[in-house]
């Protein structure tokens, strides 16, 4: 690979030049703004550099099919979004969102880290290696949508109805991180489901003087006693048969939780707190954080909570809540078993309203790709990685694969220090030429 990484070097320029054409393009989903300027940006870009591509409509904004002959009948697929998140609050940004800056060795602008500069690195890998061999090993496949940042509301229906454009033997997910300091690389293979909910609980018709609390009950009190069912003080959930279907780590997934780096003196400082939920620490830190469910309280609303003293008999209390979910999990069965718990325990008139469900997926970390990639890096980077069976948070991945099954794995260009969605997005020139380096090297040894 000396040559197209050398390739890759002598061409950095051209391939930053396409970075700041797509990040100058604002292209903000949530405002529909840009939209239909970048698809036409990103069209035009691709197929300069030899692929053919298709336009798919979707109810919201279009997915851009493109695609890469190569050698074998083997295809590799990328997963990518072209929409970012708004620029507020604009007065936080040191340069303008929409317009590349280069600060020492930082690019700085909205959508550099989420996720323009995945889609351009992985572009720029595809272009040198086919200047310096002239074809692909294996056909590439580039899935980008424009509707991520507001939760792909569309992507599962695209799976089930363009199941043959979409489908491949295998797929890099949209971007992942390196360490800022350390330099060690982020390698994701799956992600944790979500279920957010509210949950509502009524009174009289409207809010009433607190004096005839004596008389009349308040929906505060029994959403308050509700929530308490959940969870008890060890943070066990107490949802009959919440646990039952979590699937057991294996001990791949073991031994790459020992990879993973947290620097728990310093988070305890960064966020001001003595210890971690009872005391936890080392492994088990890690395995609850990447390998466990959770059950968390996001924000309760109820009667008065302004300045001053209102007497007031709240006629609604709300809670929205959220349930991080693991390999073997569903958000519809937690969903389910929520109902019968509330019931069993005499909550039958608070209402449970679902707001928003991913399903987790995970790739077998025995699989063959996942050693395919991993080897990638070992390669490209002196830093040994940092593999997680699990990313803590969540994303649409389910929503793609459910009706297109592959090994999914999840590399990118951006750092700790990137700030994703915040003022001064922003990536490194060494990450974004190191992380197309990476990409080229799993194309050469790519094999269904």
């Amino acid at each position: 690979m000396n040559q197209v990484h050398a390739y890759i070097n002598q061409k950095r320029r051209k391939y930053l030049k396409w970075l700041e054409k797509v990040c100058n393009q604002p292209s903000v989903s949530a405002q529909n703004r840009g939209m239909e300027e970048m698809f036409l940006i990103l069209k035009e870009l691709f197929e300069s550099a030899g692929a053919s591509t298709q336009r798919i409509e979707t109810a919201g904004y279009p997915v851009l099919i493109a695609e890469f002959q190569g050698e074998s009948k083997s295809t590799l697929a990328f997963y990518n979004h072209y929409d970012v998140q708004p620029e507020d609050p604009i007065d936080e940004w040191e340069t303008n969102p929409f317009e590349t800056t280069y600060t020492e060795d930082l690019i700085v602008a909205r959508g550099a880290a989420d996720n323009k500069g995945n889609i351009i690195a992985r572009l720029a890998a595809v272009d040198a290696y086919q200047n310096v061999y002239g074809k692909l090993p294996v056909g590439i496949k580039f899935i980008i949508e424009g509707e991520e940042e507001v939760g792909s509301p569309h992507l599962e229906l695209l799976a089930r109805e363009h199941t043959s454009e979409i489908q491949a033997d295998a797929i890099l997910w949209e971007g992942g991180l390196r360490e800022y300091n350390n330099k060690r690389l982020h390698v994701g293979l799956g992600v944790k489901g979500i279920a957010y909910i509210e949950l509502i609980a009524k009174g009289a018709k409207n809010d009433l003087h607190s004096s005839e609390a004596a008389i009349i009950e308040n929906p505060a009190w029994e959403l308050t006693w509700a929530l308490a069912t959940l969870k008890s003080k060890d943070e066990k959930v107490l949802i009959e048969g919440f646990y039952d279907k979590v699937k057991p780590l294996t001990e791949q997934s073991k031994r790459f939780i020992e990879t993973l780096e947290f620097d728990e003196e310093y988070t305890k400082a960064n966020y001001e707190i003595d210890e971690f939920i009872n005391g936890v620490s080392g492994y088990d830190l890690k395995k609850r954080l990447i390998a466990e469910p959770t059950c968390t309280i996001c924000g309760i609303k109820s009667g008065y909570i302004e300045q001053g003293a209102k007497t007031v008999l709240p006629a609604k209390a709300t809670a929205k809540l959220d349930f991080r979910l693991v390999p073997g999990q569903s958000p519809e069965h937690i969903v389910e078993l929520l109902r019968k718990h509330l019931d069993k325990h005499g909550f039958e008139h608070i209402e449970i309203k679902s707001l928003n469900h991913l399903e987790p997926y995970n790739t077998d970390p025995d699989h063959p790709f996942v050693k395919l990639v991993l080897d990638a890096v070992d390669e490209v980077y002196e830093e040994q990685p940092i593999i997680y069976s699990n990313l803590a948070g969540s994303s649409p991945m389910y929503k793609l694969l459910s009706n297109c099954p592959m090994p999914a794995v999840q590399i990118g260009v951006a750092n700790t220090n990137s700030k994703f969605h915040a003022p001064n997005e922003n990536i490194t020139v060494d990450d974004f030429i190191q992380g197309t380096k990476v990409v080229a090297t799993i194309i050469k040894k790519f094999k269904a």
